[in-house]
């Protein structure tokens, strides 16, 4: 009987390294699933009520402040999935509302047209994995319930924010999240 040892460690080698590689990827898989992300949607307050907004301070290289109302127009509660947009000159999270959201989009871009839209994000539950991210100025009605911007965060953060609104976005239509 002829035994050839080295193509067995060979085969054991290959085994041992896709069981790992399997085992490895799982863990991850699971860990990214636990992960949840927030993206509130504030409209800008023209301020004319006392105590009906807050100011906040946007895009942190050159900071802005815009007064917004208290209440957030649209939340990760909203959202059916979040991508992340990929170009030659940078990257923008792309966020698809339901029929409700896709509703209060249309309703709140007809309305306050040349006001800003001050986005919230958080990609963990880390309170310092969370900031503004963008104000952009709506321009124009939204109908099809899609909207795009360009955060103010890291590629690695926008991509973990992304993870987290379509791990949410799972766990609000399976009826998991109370």
């Amino acid at each position: 009987m002829n035994f050839y040892a080295r193509s067995f460690n060979l085969y054991l080698l290959a085994a041992i390294a896709l069981i790992a590689a399997v085992c490895g990827c799982q863990s991850d898989k699971d860990s990214q699933a636990k992960h949840l992300g927030t993206l509130r949607f504030y409209v800008e307050n023209s301020g004319q009520l006392p105590g009906s907004g807050e100011t906040v301070s946007v895009i942190r290289s050159n900071p802005v402040l815009v007064t917004i109302n208290t209440e957030p127009a649209l939340t990760e509660a909203n959202i059916v999935r979040a991508s992340l947009l990929d170009s030659p000159v940078g990257y923008a999270v792309e966020v698809k509302f339901d029929e409700l959201g896709t509703y209060s989009l249309e309703q709140y871009t007809s309305a306050y047209q040349g006001k800003h839209f001050v986005i919230f994000g958080q990609w963990s539950e880390s309170v310092t994995n969370g900031r503004w991210l963008a104000a952009p100025i709506i321009t124009r009605r939204i109908t099809g319930g899609v909207f795009a911007f360009t955060p103010d965060a890291s590629h690695e953060e926008a991509s973990q924010l992304v993870t987290g609104l379509n791990n949410m976005a799972k766990k609000i239509a399976s009826g998991k999240m109370k």
